[in-house]
């Protein structure tokens, strides 16, 4: 029942206890490190949604990605405005999946689980990244978390299996229209060009 309310308040934080919460939170945020270790998940109900325990072997890490485009350097040579190539540049990843691949490389030992948006204000976005150690006898015993520890799921974050890593590869779409996404959008551009050649 505690879940339920937890879920309800952050469903719409701007009208519930969250905002007044959170703001405070978040000013300390501002001054720690980009990427910080901490006890205990600050959205408890999602965090076990998406696979956290409370035991030996998860660790939760907080990270904060700056908000906005792309920007580049504004050339030293002459161009037209069209040819600038300074604003527009649309990130090929997510925040958040850019989240877990800093985490990712600040814990190597660990493989991340999933991830969740907690906070944002007009400059940056924080998530919080749920990591498991795959050598741990507690992973190793749990049933439930122990596919983990296989070597295939090595470096899943930078292979784009996570929730957000498919989310940006399309992998969430099923059915009509998502024909071109599956195993992965080269393997069907590579497809469709051994059909044209055989055709």
């Amino acid at each position: 029942m505690t879940y339920k309310h937890i879920a309800a308040a952050w469903k719409r934080p701007e009208a519930s206890y969250v905002k007044d919460l959170m703001w405070h939170r978040a000013i300390e945020w501002r001054k720690q490190r980009t990427i910080l270790r901490i006890e205990k998940p600050t959205r408890l109900d999602r965090a076990r949604k998406l696979g956290y325990k409370a035991k030996q072997g998860f660790v939760v890490a907080r990270v904060r990605v700056r908000r906005g485009g792309l920007r580049r350097r504004r050339p030293k040579g002459g161009r037209r405005p069209k040819r600038m190539g300074i604003k527009k540049f649309k990130p090929a990843k997510s925040l958040r999946l850019i989240g877990e691949e800093r985490v990712a490389r600040k814990f190597p030992n660990l493989e991340v689980l999933n991830s969740y948006w907690v906070w944002e204000d007009g400059r940056s976005k924080w998530f919080e990244v749920i990591l498991v150690d795959p050598s741990h006898p507690v992973i190793k015993s749990d049933k439930d978390i122990n596919w983990i520890c296989e070597g295939t799921h090595r470096g899943r974050v930078f292979r784009g299996l996570t929730s957000a890593g498919k989310q940006v590869r399309g992998l969430h779409h099923k059915g009509r229209g998502a024909e071109k996404v599956r195993p992965s959008r080269t393997a069907s551009r590579k497809r469709r060009k051994m059909q044209h050649a055989y055709a």
